[in-house]
């Protein structure tokens, strides 16, 4: 499950690098994938459009058992 959570990241890394921002993988734990945002992405307001409206959409339609995406405050 997580090198296909790693490949499904690294297919969506170009857009978020666009915006100045970049994601990495934490860990994948109960239904929930852990990422780490960096770069413009960190600060952003749009942070939780991004993790719920974005990620967990494009996460769900590839792996249907994803519960959530959580952003990791490392």
């Amino acid at each position: 499950m997580e090198e296909k959570i790693k490949d499904l990241i690294e297919q969506i890394r170009p857009f978020i690098n666009i915006d100045g921002g970049d994601i990495e993988f934490v860990k994948y734990e109960d239904g929930y994938v852990y990422i780490k945002m960096f770069g413009a992405c960190a600060a952003c307001g749009m942070q939780d459009s991004t993790l719920n409206d974005g990620l967990l959409g494009f996460f769900k339609n590839e792996i249907p058992e994803i519960e959530g995406v959580i952003n990791v405050q490392i």
